[in-house]
C-alpha cells in the first residue's frame, strides 16, 4: 500500500474538523477570546499539517542533503521566464557506513556549476560507476538560518564509489 492510498481519509478528517469549528463559531455561546483561540488553533493546525504531509506525499524534502549519500537519479529544471529552475536529486543516505532503507528526493536551487557536476556524475552512474556524494554547509555567519537568505546552501562534491574488495579465498 502506498503512502497516498493509506492517507485518503485524511482530507475528510480535516473537512470534519473545520465543519465542527464552523458550528462552534456560529452557534456556541463561547466568549470571543475562546472563539479567537479556536480560529488560531485551526489555522496553526493547517500549517503544521501542510508541512507534515509534504514529506509524506513523496514530494522532495525541504531538508538539506545528507552528509554522505549515493546519487541515484537527477531531474533538471533549467531556469526560464517561468522560474529560477531547480535540480531534483534522488539520493540514498549513508548512515553508519550503510545505505539507508529508502531513498529520498531533495530539491536544490539551480546553479550552472552544480548542474554540470551532477550531469557528469549521472553519466558515470549510467555506465555502472556508483557516485558517492558529500554535502557540507557553506561557510558563513552562524545564527538563525531563516534570518539569513542562502544559509541553507551546501557545498556538494561527488566522486566514484570505491569498488568493494572481496577477501581472498
Amino acid at each position: 500500500m502506498s503512502a497516498g492510498s493509506g492517507l485518503s481519509w485524511l482530507p475528510w478528517l480535516f473537512v470534519a474538523a473545520f465543519f465542527l469549528c464552523g458550528l462552534a463559531l456560529a452557534f456556541s455561546r463561547w466568549p470571543a477570546w475562546a472563539k479567537g483561540a479556536l480560529v488560531l488553533a485551526v489555522t496553526g493546525l493547517y500549517f503544521v499539517a501542510e508541512h507534515t504531509l509534504a514529506s509524506v506525499a513523496g514530494w522532495p524534502a525541504q531538508a538539506p542533503l545528507p552528509e554522505r549519500f549515493v546519487l541515484l537519479a537527477l531531474v533538471v529544471e533549467e531556469p526560464s521566464a517561468k522560474g529560477a529552475g531547480s535540480l531534483t536529486l534522488w539520493v540514498n543516505a549513508i548512515e553508519n557506513g550503510r545505505p539507508a532503507a529508502e531513498p529520498r528526493a531533495h530539491r536544490l536551487p539551480y546553479t550552472r556549476e552544480l548542474h554540470a557536476l551532477l550531469n557528469e556524475s549521472m553519466k558515470k552512474a549510467r555506465q555502472g560507476i556508483s557516485q558517492l556524494g558529500t554535502a557540507e554547509p557553506k561557510p558563513g555567519p552562524k545564527g538563525l538560518s531563516w534570518l539569513r537568505p542562502g544559509a541553507d546552501e551546501q557545498n556538494v562534491k561527488l566522486r566514484d564509489l570505491p569498488v568493494p574488495q572481496l577477501p581472498e579465498k
